[in-house]
């Protein structure tokens, strides 16, 4: 498909879909938006109107199975993930995937399984964006051996005080959600750009309000933590404490810490800053990224180049979507039983 037309639908078309992939792609030469299904044709119409897409299908399945469909767009919530991607793919269709991957690991790996069969098609999971502009940094940094060894990493997220009232947000609905608890699965799918994946990990969790109404008024019992602490022991050496949290009022600001054995690295994404010192130093200065290296944010880009063949998708493949699943998975069953639990591996 180097010079062919690329059309795409979009099953879902939540935010992210709105900000992010419609506009995404039609900034793109040669791509077209042929069709969407949501959840209502109402909502699915709007948005066709709105974004000039050529038609509404009132099923998702219809959708993927059309023959003038080349790529799949899924922006729906978590449950739907795996359905609609494993569905998209047998019919021949390269995957675009919103984060997170999936409700659990399992249905990950059904979706890898499902891309392993079609490797001639493209199943990309939409990337963790806090750290784009800075992971070619990180990472050297990192690896670099500026730091030397890595031997601790602190990251602590969340500063707002608990609401009680307010409805059940769908992130609060395992049913919909899955095993992941607030920004956690997203702040470690960037972390292992540079850190690598964590073998082990002790989690502590509470949930503060055990139940909530819907829109509708009803009560629905949550299980998603509202506050969770994460011991992780990191697969390159060091521990990682993680801490994600919608009840810490008045916390300081999202920063990341990693320590080693030579140096100091700060992050602050909020302000767009990183900073880092060594052996010797007495403050962290200011490190700069070069502009050639802030990459940023080129989802579809990346998605329809990979079509074309001129470029392989690296964030996210799918293989890295399941990493960071397992990780939400170990951090759910160690939450719940109170022992420690081992990552399983790829």
């Amino acid at each position: 498909m180097a010079d062919s037309p690329i059309r795409v639908g979009f099953v879902g078309a939540g935010a992210n879909t709105r900000l992010r992939h419609i506009p995404g792609f039609q900034a793109l030469p040669g791509v077209e938006l042929v069709a969407v299904a949501n959840r209502t044709r109402e909502s699915g119409a709007r948005i066709a109107d709105d974004y000039g897409i050529q038609r509404v299908e009132d099923n998702w399945r219809h959708l993927v199975e059309a023959p003038d469909i080349d790529a799949v767009c899924v922006g729906t919530w978590p449950n739907m993930h795996r359905d609609v991607t494993v569905a998209a793919l047998e019919a021949g269709k390269h995957v675009l995937c919103e984060a997170r991957m999936a409700r659990n690991a399992d249905e990950g790996r059904e979706m890898l399984a499902a891309s392993r069969k079609a490797p001639h098609l493209v199943a990309q999971v939409v990337p963790s964006p806090f750290t784009l502009e800075y992971d070619s940094t990180l990472a050297a940094m990192v690896r670099g051996g500026r730091l030397g060894d890595i031997l601790a990493v602190e990251v602590h997220v969340g500063q707002s005080f608990v609401d009680k009232t307010a409805p059940l947000h769908w992130r609060q609905d395992a049913d919909v959600s899955g095993n992941n608890i607030l920004t956690m699965g997203i702040w470690y799918e960037a972390m292992m750009r540079w850190l690598g994946t964590a073998r082990r990990v002790t989690a502590m969790a509470t949930t503060v309000v055990p139940r909530r109404r819907d829109d509708d008024g009803n009560w629905h019992e949550v299980k998603v933590p509202d506050h969770v602490d994460i011991l992780a022991t990191l697969g390159g050496g060091g521990i990682a404490h993680l801490r994600f949290s919608s009840v810490t009022g008045l916390a300081p600001q999202t920063e990341l810490w990693i320590f080693g054995s030579e140096g100091t690295l700060r992050f602050e994404p909020d302000a767009g800053r990183l900073t880092a010192g060594g052996r010797g130093d007495q403050e962290l200065s200011e490190v700069a990224v070069p502009a050639e290296e802030r990459v940023g944010w080129r989802v579809e880009e990346e998605f329809v180049n990979a079509i074309r063949g001129r470029e392989e998708v690296t964030r996210t493949t799918f293989e890295d979507g399941v990493r960071y699943m397992e990780f939400t998975d170990a951090v759910s069953r160690s939450a719940v039983t109170g022992q420690t639990v081992d990552v399983a591996e790829l």
